[in-house]
């Protein structure tokens, strides 16, 4: 069984913080690092939308807009469906054939919609490769559900283990990886 290790927590406790801090680290030592990544837009300081990225190829795509008027309602933005296939869904496929850990930041309820980034996420889970990835917290779904069984670890994120947490993943992924240890 492959290394599954699922971060989860509040919103703004610093999931994303710590996946980009192991990401670096790993690729600093060489690790060849794929998948997406997402993060917020905003305009004048206003929340607008969100931007999924994708690892391998530095790619970007709208994952969802409020002014967008196509797409799946999620709260109130409608996803991008086009740019979350071409670009977070293309990211983990490739990740899946081409990368040695598969980072997914996140798999939430705007992901979840596109049939596309669910197969891919399917996809890595099959590859048997190390994936590092943030699960909305609360969210139930059969895929999350799956995924969070076939994990070897579920650490929910807080404001007093936040700092040390990277470290221990990074530890844990080294191991596993079968990495020398460094620095």
């Amino acid at each position: 069984m492959s290394y599954i290790c699922l971060v989860t927590g509040p919103p703004g406790v610093g999931k994303s913080t710590l996946i980009s801090r192991v990401t670096l680290r790993l690729k600093s030592r060489g690790i060849i690092i794929g998948g997406c990544t997402t993060g917020e837009k905003k305009v004048g300081g206003v929340r607008v939308g969100f931007e999924v990225k994708d690892l391998t190829n530095g790619g970007t795509g709208e994952l969802a807009s409020t002014t967008a008027k196509l797409g799946p309602r999620v709260g109130k933005y409608r996803v991008n469906l086009r740019d979350l296939a071409s670009v977070g869904a293309k990211g983990l496929s490739d990740a899946a054939d081409t990368s040695e850990l598969i980072v997914i930041d996140e798999i939430g309820p705007m992901e979840l919609v596109s049939p596309d980034f669910r197969r891919a996420v399917r996809k890595c889970i099959d590859s048997g490769k190390p994936i590092l990835a943030v699960v909305h917290e609360r969210l139930e779904d059969d895929l999350l559900a799956e995924l969070r069984s076939k994990a070897t670890e579920l650490l929910e994120l807080d404001a007093n283990n936040r700092d040390e947490a990277a470290e221990e993943i990074l530890a844990e992924i080294v191991a596993r990886m079968k990495l020398p240890k460094s620095s």
